[in-house]
């Protein structure tokens, strides 16, 4: 199944391959991202993701093969949102089997981590007083040690 890795409309599980299409899997990870109503002490109202899609693209799907490979996992994707995102929206869905639930949990992890702080995507928090900022740590962070 192909689909986009960056999506502008409301994330949905079902957007990945059904595990029934890898019968020799015992093991789904799954990990979904939401919009939360605070960060450092201030009420968040919501958010707003920008991405250079031509790069986040290959750059997660590069993510993806790394780590199929490295934890010997049958399929992994990633979906991240992209557009203003209210409280309690899904802003990054990520997906992995494997034949064991180790392998799957390390490989969902491993795949949201790297994306989360390699792949150019950028959140705004617009706060409850009125003002925004960018988050830092987000987006082609080199201090941070992937899993």
């Amino acid at each position: 199944m192909t689909f986009s890795r960056i999506q502008d409309t409301p994330l949905r599980v079902e957007s990945f391959a059904p595990i029934q299409q890898f019968p020799q899997c015992g093991g789904i990870g799954v990990f979904i991202g939401t919009v939360r109503n605070h960060h450092d002490g201030k009420a968040v109202q919501a958010l707003k993701y920008t991405a250079y899609v031509p790069v986040a693209e290959k750059m997660i799907r590069q993510i993806e093969q790394d780590i199929q490979q490295k934890h010997q996992v049958h399929y992994v994707r990633v979906i991240h949102r992209v557009g203003y995102l209210d409280i309690g929206e899904k802003a990054i869905l990520a997906i992995a089997y494997a034949e064991h639930r180790r392998e799957a949990f390390a490989a969902c992890e491993e795949a949201v981590e790297r994306v989360k702080h390699e792949v150019p995507v950028w959140k705004e928090e617009f706060y409850l007083d009125g003002t925004s900022q960018f988050v830092s740590g987000c987006c082609i962070r080199h201090d941070h040690a992937t899993v």
